[in-house]
């Protein structure tokens, strides 16, 4: 039910939607126009990888999976592949996934060797009586798995490490980029999952743990209410427990979907100190992606197979 002068949501029909971050600093008018090129590439691949699994009939867990594999593998963006450096120079990952018929989860958190963690995730899931591993048992589990194995260089890439370079320098300009991956969708069976993948914060302590594994906080799935994916600053997100206070809000306080979305993310979140934005979908295509940033790399697959991405500021204006 929409609130009357309230939010609207920005998309009708869409099955499948990723987003590459909020807050990211690149995503403005003067981006060169190869790198505005690669991110539509990127997002769009991404959308791609998940609409081949929807139109064959595959569930909705099986899309965000592969959608949000195609970003870990793109460097790009902040999981996978090119994840930010930690403190001491290494790389510990975060992902979880939910499936909205049955609440069942999985998460990996402070993963060092696997080359998708979302895939880990989704094994912790269905091979586990568990819903969140960590660091070396996290790992370990995965490769007992059969899952593909990385050592710690794979990650590395030359950007990542300017802006640890950047982080360190105490004359260096501080700018916020939460470039998190997420995806949700909505399959044939009208069945909600959601997913999201990261590595983290640029300089951020060993051990550290934002909101991308912890399952309502980054993520959350339920198909009577929404399908979530989040990015921003996570300690603010764990506290708002902001993905699960959406469905919440929709469920019990029978907002719709734009509403409840913009509530937690524009409003109750920047009161607790900590801005971003998710990705927001339901069983009947109801798509809606608001955040407190400048701006968030997103995009979606409509059910007659259109793609739109959104890269630029002025494409996903701010409190909208």
């Amino acid at each position: 039910m929409e609130t009357n002068g309230g939010p609207r949501p920005d998309a009708r029909n869409v099955v499948l939607a990723v987003h590459g971050g909020a807050g990211n600093g690149l995503i403005r008018k003067d981006t060169p126009p190869e790198l505005e090129k690669a991110y539509r590439d990127g997002l769009a691949a991404a959308l791609r990888a998940g609409e081949q699994v929807l139109r064959s009939g595959g569930s909705s867990v099986t899309a965000v999976e592969a959608a949000v594999k195609v970003l870990e593998d793109n460097e790009l963006f902040n999981a996978g592949k090119g994840a930010v450096f930690t403190e001491d120079a290494g790389h510990e990952l975060d992902a979880s996934i939910m499936r909205g018929s049955d609440l069942a989860a999985g998460a990996v958190a402070g993963v060092q060797s696997v080359k998708n963690p979302i895939s880990a995730a989704r094994l912790v899931m269905e091979k586990s009586p568990h819903v969140l591993l960590a660091g070396e048992g996290a790992d370990d589990f995965a490769a007992r798995n059969g899952l593909p194995t990385v050592t710690q260089d794979y990650y590395w890439t030359q950007r990542r490490w300017d802006q640890l370079t950047a982080a360190k320098d105490p004359q260096a300009p501080k700018q916020a980029e939460y470039s998190t991956v997420g995806a949700v969708a909505v399959d044939q069976k009208r069945d909600l999952a959601a997913a999201t993948s990261t590595g983290g914060l640029t300089n951020k302590m060993i051990g550290r743990v934002g909101d991308s594994p912890v399952i309502g906080a980054g993520t959350y799935a339920k198909n009577d209410t929404a399908a979530v994916s989040a990015t921003g600053q996570g300690e603010v997100f764990i506290r708002g427990a902001a993905a699960s206070t959406i469905s919440n809000m929709i469920e019990f306080g029978r907002r719709s979907l734009a509403d409840a979305a913009f509530d937690v993310i524009v409003k109750r979140l920047p009161a607790l100190g900590g801005t971003g934005g998710v990705i927001a979908l339901d069983r009947q295509g109801t798509f809606d992606a608001p955040h407190s940033t400048p701006g968030m790399l997103h995009g979606y697959l409509t059910a007659d197979g259109k793609i739109v991405t959104k890269v630029f500021v002025d494409e996903t204006p701010a409190n909208s």
